[in-house]
C-alpha cells in the first residue's frame, strides 16, 4: 500500500481554520502531520510552509515580527514549534493586529502542557486537534487491509506502510533511537537516554496494568518523583497514556493508582522484541496489547467522554468506561475469538448503573451476551457508535 490515505481530522481542520486565528495540530513526531497540512494546502493554496528544523527556514525567523507583518495576508505554517517557543508572544502580536481568522497553523509534537506559552499567550485564539498515528478506519477500508498487521505494526504510516515486517519493525527500531537521543533533549530534558530506554521497556511490560511508581523506581535506582517525571515526558510526548481510575461517591474500596499504556501498538511490538504477528499471539502481553489498541481508537473516536477504569479491591473490574453527562458506557476487551467476561465484569456493570455495555473482541459478527451487553469486533464497534 502507498499514497496519501485520508485522515479523520481534514475536515476539522479546515472548519476550525475559518473560525480560529490560530490553530495548533499536535501529535508524536512522524505520525503525518506535515503530509496532511501538504495535503489540503491544495485547498489552501496561500499556505507559506517553515520548518523550523532546518535552518534556512529558522534563519527566515531572525526578525520574526517583520517576517509575519510582511506575509500578513498568508496562512502561515510553523512545523515544529516547539523547538522555539519564543515566538508565541510574537505570534499574539500579530495575530492581534490582523484580526482574522487562518493566520497561522503550528505543527508541534509535544502536548499543550509542554507548551505553556501557546496557552498563557494566546488564551482565546487558538484551538488544539491532536493527529494520531493511523486509526482502525483510516485504513481499514483501504485494498489489502489485514487487521493483524495494523496491530502488530501500530499506525504510524512509516511503519504500517512498509513493504514487509522486517522493514516496519526497523523504522520503529530506529523511531525509538532518535526518540530517546535527540527528540527528548530538543524539548529541554537533559535525561540520559539509557535511563529513559530501560523505564520505556520496562513500561512495555506494565502495559495495560496498574502504575506502581515505587517498583519501577527501585528498578531504576531513581527516585518514585523521578520516575514520575519521565513519565510525564513519555505522556506529554504521545508515547504512553495514563488512564485513571474511576472516582465515584461509592462504599466500594477502589484501585487509586492509574493504568498504563504505550499508545502505539507497534511500539509496544517493537519494545517487547516481537518481530511479527505468531510472537505477538503467544506472548504474555497478547490481551493487554489488545486492549490498548482498542482503547486508543475509541478514546480518538470519543475525545470529549471522560474516560476510566473501574477496578474494587473486591474483583469487579471493567477496562473502561466512558461518561458524558448522564451516559456511562462501559466496555471490556478480549483477544479471543470465543470471548468470556468474568464475573468481576458483570459486577462492575451493576455497581456503575451502567446504561450500554461492550465486549470487543476479534470475533467475526456481532452476537448480544444480555440485553444491554453486545460482543463485537473492534470495527464494528466504531462503526456502531458512528
Amino acid at each position: 500500500m502507498d499514497g496519501y490515505l485520508s485522515r479523520n481530522l481534514e475536515q476539522k481542520l479546515a472548519k476550525q481554520l475559518n473560525f480560529f486565528p490560530v490553530l495548533a495540530v499536535l501529535g508524536p513526531r512522524q505520525c503525518g502531520k506535515s503530509t496532511l497540512l501538504k495535503h489540503i494546502q491544495s485547498n489552501f493554496p496561500e499556505i507559506l510552509y517553515l520548518d523550523l528544523e532546518k535552518p534556512s527556514d529558522l534563519r527566515s525567523l531572525t526578525e520574526a515580527e517583520l517576517f509575519f507583518e510582511s506575509n500578513k495576508d498568508r496562512l502561515i505554517c510553523l512545523d515544529e514549534i516547539q523547538r522555539v517557543p519564543e515566538l508565541f508572544p510574537v505570534l499574539r502580536s500579530i495575530v492581534d493586529q490582523n484580526e482574522r481568522p487562518g493566520q497561522f497553523i503550528v505543527l508541534g509534537s509535544a502536548a499543550p502542557d509542554l507548551l505553556k506559552q501557546s496557552s498563557e499567550s494566546l488564551a482565546g485564539r487558538i484551538s488544539y486537534l491532536e493527529l494520531t498515528p493511523f486509526l482502525l478506519d483510516e485504513v481499514q477500508n483501504q485494498d489489502g487491509f489485514d487487521f493483524n498487521s495494523y496491530w502488530l505494526r501500530g499506525g504510524f504510516p512509516k511503519s504500517y506502510l512498509a513493504p514487509d515486517d522486517e522493514l516496519s519493525l526497523d523504522w520503529r527500531l530506529n523511531f525509538i533511537q532518535t526518540f530517546l537521543e535527540r527528540d527528548i533533549q530538543s524539548l529541554g530534558f537533559s535525561i540520559p537516554s539509557q535511563r529513559i530506554h530501560r523505564l520505556w521497556m520496562m513500561l512495555s511490560h506494565y502495559h495495560g496494568g496498574v502504575l506502581n511508581r515505587s517498583k519501577i523506581a527501585d528498578s531504576l535506582g531513581v527516585s518514585s518523583n523521578t520516575v514520575q517525571s519521565y513519565i510525564d515526558i513519555l505522556e506529554q510526548t504521545f508515547m504512553v497514556r495514563l488512564l485513571r481510575p474511576y472516582e465515584g461517591n461509592f462504599k466500594k474500596r477502589l484501585v487509586k493508582s492509574p493504568k498504563i499504556y504505550l499508545r502505539d501498538s507497534g511500539l509496544l511490538h517493537a519494545l517487547l522484541g516481537l518481530d511479527d504477528f505468531n510472537d505477538v499471539l503467544g506472548h504474555a502481553q497478547l490481551g493487554a496489547s489488545y486492549e490498548g489498541l482498542c482503547i486508543e481508537n475509541i478514546l480518538s473516536f470519543m475525545p470529549n467522554w471522560n474516560a476510566s477504569f473501574y477496578r474494587t479491591k473486591a474483583g469487579a473490574e471493567i477496562d473502561l468506561v466512558l461518561e458524558k453527562g448522564q451516559k456511562r458506557i462501559g466496555f471490556e476487551f478480549k483477544a479471543s475469538k470465543s470471548p468470556k467476561p468474568s464475573r468481576g465484569f458483570w459486577q462492575a456493570i451493576e455497581d456503575l448503573s451502567i446504561d450500554q455495555s461492550y465486549v470487543v473482541a476479534p470475533v467475526d459478527g456481532p452476537y448480544l451476551l444480555k440485553k444491554d451487553t453486545k460482543v463485537l469486533s473492534l470495527s464494528m464497534l466504531i462503526d456502531n457508535l458512528n
